[in-house]
């Protein structure tokens, strides 16, 4: 049974500057480079048949090429952080994505999403208690201006991960191209 999410993957160049926030915060686990993703929507353990099925429909998606920066970083959680993240610019092409998957996530017959979508790149996790929310207060206004370059998203990506902790490390299992609505295979 795959645990499965879509997702834009994350310039390298980007990820880069995004590993280099890394620090500041004790206690907190910080993203592999490697994982670093913008989730578009979390789909969960799901059934091998419905796995197929959402893997043809997103095939469906129509889409087009657009720009998109991050900018800011921010945290869930409040007194109790969970997550640090990196903010995104508003996008109405991004918006317009992530609700195509969510439709297609219902037509599959996947419960719908209960929180509003706040699209971000989880840079950092923290478990429940072992964080000081100073440390990650000092943290955030000591990187509230972070911003990257503006980039082009050509494609989005249905990835799978295995049970672990901090989450990672994923699998792309399909590659959908935006430019065309075209699918190809992630795999060599």
């Amino acid at each position: 049974m795959p645990r499965l999410f879509t997702g834009l993957e994350i310039p390298h160049d980007v990820a880069d500057q995004l590993e280099l926030l890394r620090g500041g915060v004790e206690g907190a686990r910080w993203v592999d480079r490697d994982s670093l993703h913008l989730t578009l929507r979390f789909i969960g353990d799901v059934e091998q048949p419905v796995a197929d099925e959402l893997r043809l429909a997103l095939g469906a998606v129509e889409g087009f090429e657009f720009e998109l920066g991050l900018k800011g970083i921010g945290a869930f959680g409040g007194d109790k952080p969970r997550a640090i993240w990196a903010g995104v610019t508003p996008c109405e092409a991004l918006a317009a994505l992530q609700a195509d998957h969510e439709s297609i996530c219902r037509r599959v017959g996947l419960a719908p999403e209960s929180r509003q979508y706040t699209p971000h790149v989880t840079i950092a996790r923290m478990r429940g208690g072992r964080v000081s929310s100073v440390d990650v207060q000092t943290y955030l206004a000591r990187h509230a201006l972070y911003k990257s370059r503006v980039f082009d998203v050509d494609h989005f990506v249905l990835l799978s991960s295995r049970p672990s902790k901090g989450g990672g490390p994923y699998v792309a299992e399909e590659v959908y191209d935006l430019t065309s609505a075209s699918m190809y295979s992630a795999s060599p």
